[in-house]
């Protein structure tokens, strides 16, 4: 049955996304926003949404949680369209740059022909960060966790290698890739927030979050640069910001650096993070406030 449901899933959002390819992107964002509102309105995957909320923000009433859950679901979508229409999406944003601190760093880390690692969330528009960084010379490669539907996860993987390669996927055989490419002088972003079971302990939105630690880690082995990248939506359209690197200190300390400032992001525009995601398992069912239960 499973079998037949990927099956299902897959030739659905191929079929949508054809439909879709001949209008511009705002287009394709407006429709693919909608339905991933309604998918978040009627099924459970809202209520893990105002669930979130409610631990992080629990003085937020009930009616404001359920609206911004909305928010969350609409986002999520227009998000994903820029994944699953990569290309398009890449056009629609050739004008912007990137801009902050952090940019000088990642272009004295290419002339000399040094690796880079770059580190963001699931906020805002994050993969137009690779298309800008291609576009100045900085091609980056990204990690990424295979899918469980089949039918689905080349579309998924074959949109991200239209920012930037090499795409790898994690795991042992990923790791090795990863680490050849960063000592070649390539660079890599990495997406940090989601719940991972070997992680440490380390507060995001003020609550215990198992937190990888593997950016700092490799960071630290290969001395390269561990710079945090944000793409929110603001007044004045979407900017690409390149934060000034993290400290190197403790593998700990960096990641807790990390959160930090995704916290502030996603504090600022709380709909343009992904609430949708398990972040704090075992914080939701009352397991003695251990982020380590599931």
């Amino acid at each position: 049955m499973r079998t037949v449901v990927y099956r299902i899933q897959g030739w659905t959002l191929r079929a949508l996304l054809a439909i879709l390819s001949p209008f511009p992107m705002r287009v394709r964002r407006a429709v693919i926003g909608w339905i991933t509102e309604m998918l978040v309105r009627v099924t459970p995957v809202g209520r893990r949404a105002t669930a979130n909320l409610a631990l992080v923000w629990p003085d937020m009433p009930a009616p404001a949680r359920r609206a911004l859950a909305v928010a969350v679901g609409r986002n999520t979508g227009r998000t994903l369209a820029g994944v699953w229409c990569n290309d398009a999406m890449e056009r629609e944003f050739a004008h912007l740059t990137l801009e902050g601190p952090g940019l000088p760093v990642l272009r004295t880390a290419k002339a000399d022909g040094r690796g880079a690692i770059l580190i963001s969330g699931h906020f805002g528009q994050w993969e137009v960060i690779r298309h800008a960084l291609r576009r100045d010379g900085m091609e980056t490669g990204a990690i990424y966790r295979p899918n469980n539907n089949p039918h689905y996860d080349p579309l998924f993987r074959d949109g991200l290698k239209m920012a930037g390669e090499p795409i790898v996927p994690r795991g042992p055989a990923g790791m090795r890739d990863l680490i050849r490419h960063l000592q070649g002088g390539g660079f890599m972003a990495f997406l940090m927030d989601q719940h991972v079971y070997e992680g440490v302990p380390i507060p995001f939105l003020g609550v215990p979050a198992l937190t990888s630690l593997a950016p700092a880690e490799l960071a630290l082995r290969f001395d390269l640069p561990l710079v945090p990248c944000f793409a929110p939506w603001e007044a004045d359209g979407l900017r690409l910001i390149v934060e000034a690197p993290i400290p190197p200190a403790d593998p700990e300390t960096m990641m807790r650096d990390f959160n930090d400032r995704l916290s502030s992001w996603v504090t600022r525009h709380p709909s343009q993070w992904h609430w949708l995601h398990r972040r704090w398992k075992g914080q939701m069912d009352g397991s003695a406030g251990d982020p380590r239960c599931s």
